[in-house]
């Protein structure tokens, strides 16, 4: 696509990248047929391809509107569009660009600007946990239109952390919401990785990933979240003591962002290398599945029911990764089956999309959900945090980590 940078833009770092990218997008349309909004709506500027232009026209000199602002917030970046586009563009960064130069030039209402404000403050904050708990003590007494984000208390389980030293370690990062949403996740990825024999540690100082930041169009925070918990990981990475041999992500939305930490700061010269080691270093907890299911098969004592997979877009479309959680699964007997139509398509999660754009969040939720129905399977599992507590927020079927229910399987726990 020829394009021809306006003098403000010409010259900058986003100018350049968003003219790389938009050179690569041969106008071909694949990817409005996968966009779940074009899907919901039926706008072309509500598509990847109509998005394009928007971004093209404001690169070029066309002053953005309200209107411009509202098509690039109705996208979901779940990047299905860059798993169908057969010319490789790179649309999620560009989508990015586009939204801090469109953010920068209009004004959002204030009760918009309010809400955003809280989300990045809020869900990043170490007081958001006493708050669910407090929410959780009250949601009786919440608003019907609230209720759904603030999900009921979680069943006691056991949250033990493994107590072994093991020569094996990888660093794993907790969260900023996962630990007072569903703290269970972290404890039984420690636990599965110590029944295959490997340590699982955590760096004090590491917090949110910067996703959040990002997306809400603060570009600076986010990247303050990065250095920061490059700082915190860099000793058990490249210290001289004994080094961790990956980053674990157990929420694939975490884990797409880590690995871009590299694009993130490669123009900042105090961390581009270190950004890189980082990136190159980040796995999701799936792709260290095939090397755990022979240490861990032998050690099932149970096997769940039936289990519907709805894989993440951030796992399936961001990192490119599919198939693995099914694979090991089905290597270990368990029954796992992904939705037999649209598992490609989003959950409507999406971040933090389900509070910002909730009539369209919850169309694609209810979508998923009857999607996975056909399989009648006893559980939902999937990878991300945002789309378990998304769609439970859909269904009274249970709704959980994957790692969840191979912890219980070792541990010879039913649900």
């Amino acid at each position: 696509m020829q394009t021809t940078l306006a003098p403000e833009f010409a010259g900058t770092p986003d100018g350049a990248d968003a003219e790389a990218i938009l050179r690569r997008c041969v106008h071909c349309g694949f990817c409005t047929a996968t966009c779940p909004t074009y899907q919901l709506l039926g706008d072309e500027l509500d598509g990847p391809r109509g998005r394009i232009y928007l971004i093209k026209q404001v690169l070029e000199g066309a002053e953005p509107t309200r209107e411009t602002q509202l098509h690039l917030d109705r996208c979901l970046t779940c990047r299905n569009c860059e798993t169908t586009c057969p010319s490789g563009v790179e649309y999620g960064h560009l989508v990015d660009i586009g939204r801090r130069i469109v953010d920068a030039k209009v004004e959002r209402p204030a009760s918009e600007r309010r809400v955003r404000w809280l989300l990045k403050e809020g869900l990043t904050s170490p007081l958001f946990k006493p708050a669910m708990k407090l929410g959780q003590a009250l949601r009786p007494l919440v608003p019907a239109s609230l209720k759904d984000k603030v999900p009921a208390k979680a069943p006691a389980t056991a949250h033990d952390w493994p107590t072994r030293q093991l020569n094996r370690k990888v660093l794993l990062l907790l969260g900023c919401v996962q630990p007072a949403l569903a703290p269970n996740i972290n404890s039984a990825t420690a636990r599965v990785l110590d029944a295959a024999g490997i340590q699982t540690v955590v760096a004090d100082g590491a917090g949110c990933c910067g996703a959040i930041r990002e997306h809400l169009g603060d570009h600076e925070a986010a990247l303050d979240d990065m250095r920061r918990n490059i700082d915190a990981w860099w000793p058990l990475v490249a210290g001289p003591g004994e080094r961790v041999e990956a980053l674990v992500m157990n929420a694939s939305g975490c884990g797409v962002t880590v690995k871009d930490y590299a694009h993130a700061l490669r123009a900042d010269p105090a961390y581009a290398d270190k950004a890189r080691r980082v990136s190159g270093l980040t796995r999701d907890l799936s792709e260290l599945l095939p090397e755990l299911v022979p240490a861990l098969k032998a050690r099932l004592k149970s096997k769940p029911g039936a289990l519907a997979y709805h894989p993440p877009c951030t796992l399936q479309h961001g990192q490119q990764l599919r198939g693995g959680v099914e694979g090991a699964f089905r290597e270990l007997g368990i029954t796992i089956g992904c939705a037999p139509t649209d598992s490609h398509l989003c959950c409507g999660s999406a971040g933090t999309y389900s509070v910002l754009q909730p009539e369209l969040s919850k169309q694609l939720r209810d979508r998923k959900l009857a999607a996975l129905a056909p399989l009648q399977a006893e559980q939902i599992v999937s990878a991300n945090i945002g789309c378990i507590q998304h769609l439970q927020s859909g269904t009274a079927q249970p709704v959980r980590h994957w790692v969840e229910v191979l912890d219980d399987a070792l541990r010879g726990v039913t649900v």
